[in-house]
């Protein structure tokens, strides 16, 4: 197969040569639109930059870059906190990337990033690496992992998320509940997200118990999630015990219960994931994850520098039980 070269990129996205190079390795000197276009081409035609100029532009800039869903989530500022944590005993910058959460995304990961030779590191978290960008990263030999997102190219820090619903039902099921409650977020992308998979593992245990489960879809907040629980614990058959995907949403379904003159745990009891402040200001009981501690491994290995060897970590998840339950 045929190589090829900046300056088949160069004529496909009617440019010149030098725009081509500075859209790859210095993004910063090329106006939004024309860096679109030639990342957009070059990914098209499948273009790879040679050997000598992967080497120049991997010069070291003592920047890495973290993208994630950070306006969606709070818990990846944790992430990210981690991460500023262990870069600054580095003396390394953090670019941070903020995009739209990945179950309403509607446009490719990275597709527009501005990634070529200004960073030496990539953190991607809570988002799907589509595999043509997984390549062309890959490609540049830029050290890049995933953060509790799936990824057949990059190592992964992951949380067992399958784990964290077992371990939520197994505690409501050892409180004798039976009619089981699950809330999660309302997703249009066919992303296996945490949400999902905690709502197999609490499926899982639940109905190995003779537990039914019903599950419910919210919007991504408090006000949203407190309407939809309402509906769920409005009836005589009401579940005895909800898990909510996250500690936010969680706190919408005590809200509801409140709304409803029940009493929680008495009435209904309730359980979140993830031990944020929100989970101890509600004095929640909640499935904690690391993510202070997640941020940091993650920074650790991009800093290494490792492109190449992918591996898989794996953080331990751990029960906290509070007044709710």
């Amino acid at each position: 197969m045929e190589r090829v070269t900046i300056y088949a990129v160069a004529s496909a996205a009617n440019v010149s040569i030098s725009t081509v190079s500075n859209a790859l390795n210095k993004p910063e000197r090329v106006n939004a639109e024309t860096l679109a276009r030639v990342l957009t081409v070059a990914d098209e035609l499948g273009y790879v930059p040679s050997e000598r100029a992967v080497a120049l532009a991997r010069r070291r800039t003592h920047r890495v870059g973290v993208m994630a869903p950070f306006t969606s989530y709070g818990s990846y500022l944790r992430r990210l906190a981690g991460v500023l944590d262990a870069a600054s005993e580095k003396g390394v910058d953090i670019v941070v990337y903020d995009h739209e959460s990945a179950a309403v995304a509607s446009s490719p990961v990275l597709a527009g990033m501005p990634i070529h030779g200004r960073l030496d590191g990539l953190i991607v978290m809570g988002l799907e690496i589509e595999g043509s960008i997984a390549e062309r990263l890959h490609h540049r030999g830029l050290p890049t992992v995933a953060l509790d997102a799936g990824s057949d190219r990059f190592s992964r820090i992951v949380s067992d998320d399958v784990e964290g619903g077992r371990i939520a039902a197994a505690h409501l099921v050892e409180r004798g509940h039976r009619r089981l409650g699950y809330l999660l977020e309302r997703q249009v992308s066919d992303y296996e997200s945490q949400a999902v998979k905690r709502l197999a593992g609490f499926r899982e245990v639940a109905e190995r118990a003779g537990a039914t489960v019903e599950v419910l879809h919210s919007g991504n907040s408090v006000a949203q999630a407190r309407a939809e629980a309402g509906r769920m614990l409005e009836g005589a058959d009401r579940p005895s015990a909800v898990m909510a995907h996250h500690d936010l949403l969680a706190v919408g379904v005590v809200l509801a219960a409140r709304d409803l003159g029940l009493r929680v745990p008495d009435d209904v009891a309730v359980m979140g994931c993830d031990d944020g402040e929100a989970a101890v200001a509600a004095d929640l009981t909640t499935v904690r994850q690391p993510f202070e501690r997640s941020g940091r491994v993650a920074f650790e290995m991009v800093h290494r520098g490792v492109a190449g060897d992918r591996t898989t970590v794996v953080l331990d998840l751990e029960l906290v039980v509070r007044s709710t339950t």
